[in-house]
């Protein structure tokens, strides 16, 4: 049987309790799950790229020893479903936290089915406790001195703190 292979992307700036909570489903889902971290100039990172996979790959470590799967973190530039072909997913994987988020993914899935229909796009409902969290919000949260404590992991959280204590964010 031929391994399934999933996409689980999105920008990771900084990768948080949420994105870990879809991994950790989405690896249920496969045999290997390839977390793709966007190249995303536009979106002003708080992380370059190469910390972002290294965060990425650190914090997933327990998950895919936990259910099994492999996990892999690659950097990616340009279409998602050029990515995905390149890499031979047949399912991306998406999750959903509230009604604008839907919006949004409707349209990117209806054009992602147009360009390569052999690709399903699968969404994974945001946990309860995880609704909320985007890193949008915990960056401005970080940089106005909050406690992020509870929206990240802990290597992320030292690493954001850092960055944003040092005055880089």
């Amino acid at each position: 049987m031929k391994e399934r292979i999933g996409l689980y992307p999105g920008t990771f700036d900084p990768v948080t309790n949420g994105h870990l909570d879809i991994i950790d489903r989405g690896a249920r889902l496969v045999d290997r799950l390839i977390v793709g971290v966007a190249i995303n100039i536009g979106k002003g990172p708080l992380f370059e790229l190469e910390e972002r996979v290294e965060l990425v790959a650190a914090e997933s470590v327990a998950i895919a020893r936990r259910t099994g799967t492999a996990i892999e973190v690659r950097p990616f530039e340009g279409l998602l479903v050029g990515f995905a072909r390149e890499i031979g997913a047949r399912m991306i994987v998406r999750g959903l936290r509230a009604v604008t988020d839907f919006d949004y993914e409707f349209q990117m899935t209806g054009m992602n089915r147009r360009l390569d229909p052999d690709i399903e796009t699968v969404f994974l409902m945001a946990s309860e406790t995880n609704q909320f969290i985007s890193s949008r919000f915990v960056k401005e949260i970080a940089r106005l001195g909050g406690d992020i404590t509870s929206f990240v992991p802990k290597l992320t959280l030292e690493r954001t703190l850092t960055r944003v204590r040092s005055g880089e964010a």
